[in-house]
């Protein structure tokens, strides 16, 4: 299955970067749990308290948070497709083994795209959402920024790795 995503700017945002780092070490940033705990969350707001996932489709991708000192706050999901150093696609609108969730927080399908550029990568954060009320919700959140620090922090991580 290889999903195409058109992006509708009033349903959808993306960040892209370029990664002066080899595909393999954005790929290994983005899917080892270990380097996820190191940049998923930004830094000034908080901490991953747990990250595990499961690289196939059905499988399990679950970032826990906790902001400040609060508690943490389970993130469950499902991954729909994965592309070995190319694409991973993975919803909270579905829990592992493609069982219907149930939660409070504004879904989002999220999907991740590299390709090699030269000696580097480029890298895409596509957030794709049910409507335009969840999109400004989530640009009013701070999920954006949030998802923008995060992506800083997940390059500057890849630089770190080199």
């Amino acid at each position: 299955m290889s999903t195409h995503v058109t992006i509708d700017p009033t349903l959808d945002f993306a960040i892209e970067r370029f990664i002066d780092a080899p595909t393999r070490l954005v790929w290994e940033a983005l899917t080892n749990p270990e380097h996820l705990k190191e940049w998923y969350m930004p830094k000034p707001w908080g901490r991953v308290s747990r990250a595990e996932m499961d690289l196939r489709p059905g499988g399990i991708i679950r970032i826990d948070i906790a902001v400040g000192d609060g508690p943490d706050s389970p993130n469950v999901g499902c991954i729909l497709e994965v592309v070995p150093m190319e694409r991973l696609v993975w919803t909270s609108m579905l829990f592992p083994g493609y069982r219907p969730a149930v939660f409070d927080d504004i879904p989002i399908t999220a999907v991740m795209t590299m390709e090699s550029v030269g000696t580097g990568t480029r890298y895409v954060f596509t957030a794709l959402h049910r409507n335009e009320a969840d999109l400004d919700t989530n640009k009013t959140s701070g999920f954006y920024e949030g998802s923008e620090i995060a992506v800083d922090q997940f390059v500057a991580h890849v630089h770190a790795m080199k």
